[in-house]
């Protein structure tokens, strides 16, 4: 298929698109964007200029940097993209990125497997309850480590337990462990573009967790940034087509 930019004139919608006979609604209206989930969570958090970044926290975490117009080959456990380009006559803008395989899914962890929380929400309050991790710490390599370590023989471990701790010390420890894997690959992002971070744009389930965003602030030295419009990869793609539309 021919490479074409991320907004444009595509086509119209139509049957092929799976269109019934009664969506009339929906019939030529014109296709002018077209965006990957992550690129489009990037531009929907309006992150244009290089070192402007977004992490999103689901069951996994998902973080990308603008890195400018000219690719950066990564030395570090990353992955060089496109982040976009508008129009034909657009510079191509590119990223790097990285993945978690597990941050919501380790208080799922704690929920169906060690019975340590009711909900997502727990995790916060017991976290809460700490006034430090008292040297416990938790690696949520459940499948494996992605970026930076590509390591699929790694497995999860809890580290630095003794009697003192209890269950606010290990809700806290899961939710710091996705603000510490955040902050690895933001320091591999830095080592391999040479950008420094400016801000951290969040979207996702867990950023309703104000303890997590907290630390994540506190662990890049950048401010977090919640968008009031919280699904971004939507509004990224409603961005694009409309600079496609003109």
């Amino acid at each position: 298929p021919e490479i074409r930019p991320s907004s444009g004139a595509f086509g119209s919608v139509d049957s092929t698109c799976g269109l019934k006979s009664n969506d009339e609604l929906f019939r030529d209206v014109p296709l002018s964007g077209v965006l990957g989930d992550q690129q489009a969570a990037l531009f929907g958090q309006t992150a244009f200029h290089p070192g402007e970044a977004k992490n999103t926290y689901g069951t996994g975490l998902f973080l990308m940097m603008n890195t400018g117009t000219q690719p950066v080959p990564s030395a570090h456990g990353l992955l060089t993209t496109v982040a976009y380009r508008l129009g034909r006559d657009g510079d191509v803008v590119y990223a790097l990125e990285g993945s978690v395989s597990h941050s919501g899914s380790t208080l799922r962890w704690l929920r169906d497997q060690l019975g340590l929380i009711s909900s997502a929400a727990d995790s916060e309050t017991y976290a809460s309850e700490t006034s430090h991790n008292q040297g416990l710490y938790l690696v949520p390599a459940f499948s494996g480590l992605l970026s930076p370590h590509w390591n699929d023989r790694a497995r999860a471990c809890i580290v630095g337990m003794t009697a003192g701790h209890h269950r606010g010390h290990i809700c806290r420890a899961a939710l710091e462990a996705a603000c510490y894997q955040t902050r690895e690959i933001f320091d591999a992002i830095s080592m391999d573009s040479g950008v420094e971070l400016r801000a951290l744009n969040v979207d996702g389930g867990g950023t309703v967790n104000r303890f997590m965003m907290q630390f994540q602030a506190d662990m890049l030295g950048v401010e977090v940034v919640r968008p009031v419009v919280m699904e971004t990869t939507a509004l990224g793609a409603a961005f694009v087509a409309g600079v496609g539309g003109g």
